[in-house]
């Protein structure tokens, strides 16, 4: 007689945010910033998005396949959610805005 198979069952039904708190290969928590809720995930970085973000902790751009936090506050939408370096949200509270931007760079 052969072992039994451990069979994962199949997920059925439409997706929503709460299912994906391991798609980026990280944890959620939530962290209070500034008087407001914020959702705070860990990424591992280790995907193939391929994509590129900037950190509006130190304005640099964070490569694809580098570990960061992605955070947003709790009460919005996806539209909210920024990539920051990990040591940047942790020193959030010691920087100050020094970024001089154009007149026509984007804000984030």
């Amino acid at each position: 007689m052969s072992p039994r198979r451990n069979r994962v069952p199949s997920r059925k039904g439409p997706r929503t945010d709460e299912d994906d708190s391991g798609r980026y290969g990280g944890y959620e928590s939530p962290e209070t910033w500034q008087g407001e809720e914020w959702r705070v995930r860990r990424v591992a970085g280790g995907g193939a998005a391929g994509k590129t973000y900037r950190c509006p902790g130190c304005d640099q751009l964070i490569p694809s396949g580098v570990p960061h936090m992605v955070a947003w506050p709790q009460h919005s939408g996806v539209d909210e959610r920024r990539h920051w370096h990990t040591s940047c949200w942790n020193a959030r509270d010691r920087r100050t805005s020094r970024v001089q931007r154009s007149r026509n760079a984007p804000r984030y």
